[in-house]
């Protein structure tokens, strides 16, 4: 046998042996690239993501956290896009990645980055002083309606999550509050519990400590079914107890801020598998799900075509208020 046709042989005999493709793998140190400010909400979501992902050796390559929350995490999807096709950049947001360019004038898309995976929803909540006569939602919503503008409701921001559901709710319901808005939700939570606003939709874990203090109560969640069940918080009710608003007549069936992972728009299809199928490992981790339990977030694993139907969603009818309320620039 003369040594062209051993060759060919030992060849193919390699190539049999080797994967169809070579599968994909962080070389060099990785950047978490985290849409907000350190402490925030997305911010503990990409550490805890590192912490695990580090600790189960589901990536070799060391990993910095880098946060880049300015122009409410339009900074990170800048960056995002002046790193086109490197995949070493990985971002993490919320659905201020596609909605953020319908309320303002910025340097980038949402084209501009490839949705890799949601992993947690955050879930909002009516909030009402423990005191107050409402015992529905739409007790409240019928008070508004009977003191237009009168009646103050507090959220975090302004034209953010927030404000967008209270204006949802006006929109659908006919009511009219008078939205204020603050910092953060911890600012207004301690506002509700103080008396100085009537309502908010904080997240649970943000009104938790004035709820175990008997200071506020809830008095439902925007969720298409019953939050996990917890321990007790207070007066022997958990999360579990809290009806959807849909169960007490409000026709909103759903709203939920996903927790994101995406990378820079260009970057080889092997890379994004890679990412992928490690964030599934972690969301079926014990950590994870401890983390989920902490925050009172709901898990939600949702990648690919299932993922960009929940964005399309999503975007379409955010959108929507944004234009009703005369907030979109286009």
């Amino acid at each position: 046998m003369n040594h062209l046709k051993t060759g060919a042989i030992a060849a193919l005999a390699l190539a049999a042996a080797l994967p169809a493709s070579a599968e994909w793998a962080p070389e060099r140190p990785q950047e978490f690239v985290v849409a907000s400010g350190a402490g925030g909400g997305t911010d503990n979501f990409a550490r805890t993501i590192q912490a695990i992902l580090t600790r189960d050796k589901l990536v070799d390559a060391p990993i910095v956290v880098l946060n880049k929350g300015a122009g409410s995490g339009a900074e990170a999807f800048l960056y995002a896009k002046q790193n086109a096709a490197d995949p070493n950049k990985v971002i993490f947001g919320t659905n201020n990645v596609y909605l953020l360019p319908h309320i303002a004038k910025l340097a980038y898309k949402a084209e501009d980055l490839q949705p890799v995976a949601a992993l947690a929803m955050d879930e909002f909540v009516v909030w009402v002083k423990a005191d107050a006569p409402y015992q529905t939602v739409l007790d409240l919503v019928e008070a508004a309606k009977a003191e237009p503008g009168k009646i103050p409701f507090g959220g975090s921001q302004s034209k953010d999550t927030d404000e967008t559901l209270v204006a949802l709710i006006e929109q659908t319901t006919g009511a009219d509050f008078k939205y204020v808005p603050f910092n953060g939700g911890g600012e207004v939570g301690v506002q509700l519990a103080g008396g100085h606003v009537a309502a908010n939709v904080n997240n649970p874990n943000e009104n938790l400590g004035q709820w175990q203090a008997g200071a506020v109560r809830p008095l439902c969640v925007f969720s298409p079914t019953r939050m996990a069940e917890s321990a007790p918080i207070h007066d022997g009710k958990g999360w579990q107890d809290i009806p959807t608003c849909k169960e007490q007549g409000l026709a909103i069936d759903s709203y939920q801020m996903p927790r994101t992972v995406w990378l820079p728009a260009g970057v080889p299809e092997e890379a994004v598998a890679f990412y992928r199928d490690a964030l599934k490992k972690v969301a079926e981790s014990q950590d994870w799900k401890d983390y989920l339990a902490k925050t009172s977030q709901t898990g939600a694993y949702l990648t690919g075509e299932e993922l960009s139907k929940f964005i399309a969603d999503s975007e379409t009818r955010t959108v929507e208020v944004f234009k009703a309320e005369g907030w979109s620039k286009e």
